[in-house]
């Protein structure tokens, strides 16, 4: 039978929309959208140059393309599993078949300490960082254990100065969550949102949107974007559109995180410490150091936002070596 050549984008579209109809974040929509469009590519190779519509794929084609990305590609298994997840999808609810039990060489999962920063590395790193929104941001994730993305999307109502907490909404896996506000950077956030306000006011009186809101809210109360409480503490100096609707109207979105993560890698460079350090590494710093401090487990798991306490229990690893709680026969026998 002659192959059906297939234009792809019309079924990417068709993703698209079925994943937003399901309400998935948008970043999951790109990564989904990119694997499906990347087994489409690469059985086109394997087929001289000549598209195969997926209705004439199934089990052994997603068998060979996931073993391909373990074997050849040597791709971690959490990248192995979110391609896996995309094609999954892809077939149950684009093509609305259902695939057989896969076979596929999978990635073998490995388990690694997280790097952590010393208290007084930390003490250096955080000065270095540029002054501004990027040094507040970096105190912020290590002062309270947030991540990137949740310190980045972090609004204005969503901070407790009186009561001296911040609420973290829609974490992983949509959970909300509370920490404690550092006392050292609550002058800084109040200094943020003055700019937020300053920002508003400008923006109000240039006729612009304000900053986008949760898709439901957004019809229910339209005038929140433009009201100081939903106005993002960290809100970028460009404008621009949404991008899952290039006709939206220009409104203001939050830094972006790449932005943050430079910021942190040009402090680290100027400190010349010999780690790999990440903004996630703030976190698991923040982790370690609460336990250091004598914090219990269970406390330290609810304000990282762990559903398991299991997943919390690798800080204990990495602090039994560093409190020298196993000491080294060498020590020993010198």
């Amino acid at each position: 039978m002659k192959p059906v050549v297939v234009n792809s984008p019309k079924l990417l579209d068709k993703l698209r929309l079925r994943l937003r109809a399901s309400h998935y974040s948008y970043r999951t929509e790109q990564a989904y959208v990119r694997w499906v469009e990347k087994f489409l590519r690469y059985h086109r190779g394997r087929n001289g140059g000549v598209w195969r519509h997926p209705a004439e794929m199934g089990k052994a084609e997603v068998e060979e393309y996931l073993t391909f990305l373990a074997v050849q590609q040597n791709v971690a298994p959490s990248t192995q599993n979110q391609a896996f997840s995309a094609l999954l999808y892809f077939w149950g609810h684009v093509l609305e078949r259902k695939l057989p039990e896969i076979q596929a060489n999978r990635a073998q999962p490995k388990q690694r300490l997280p790097v952590v920063l010393s208290q007084e590395e930390v003490a250096k790193l955080l000065p270095e960082v540029r002054p501004g929104p990027y040094g507040l941001m970096c105190k912020l994730m290590y002062g309270t254990g947030m991540r990137l993305m949740e310190c980045c999307r972090l609004r204005v109502k969503d901070i407790d100065f009186g009561r001296r907490q911040i609420v973290i909404r829609q974490g992983k896996g949509g959970k909300d969550r509370a920490v404690p506000l550092p006392q050292l950077a609550a002058d800084e956030l109040q200094q943020r949102v003055e700019v937020a306000r300053r920002q508003l006011e400008r923006d109000v009186d240039e006729g612009f949107a304000g900053v986008p809101l949760p898709k439901a809210f957004q019809r229910k109360n339209s005038v929140a974007s433009v009201s100081l409480a939903w106005q993002w503490v960290f809100g970028s100096d460009q404008l621009s559109r949404d991008p899952q609707n290039p006709e939206s109207p220009l409104v203001r979105y939050h830094l972006h995180e790449n932005n943050v993560q430079k910021a942190l890698l040009n402090a680290v460079r100027r400190c010349k410490f010999q780690k790999r350090v990440t903004c996630h590494t703030l976190r698991h710093s923040f982790a370690t150091h609460l336990l250091e401090n004598g914090y219990d487990i269970r406390t330290v798991q609810e304000l990282l936002g762990h559903r398991d306490v299991s997943t919390t229990m690798i800080y204990t690893h990495v602090l039994k070596v560093e409190a020298g709680a196993v000491r080294s026969p060498l020590d020993v026998v010198g």
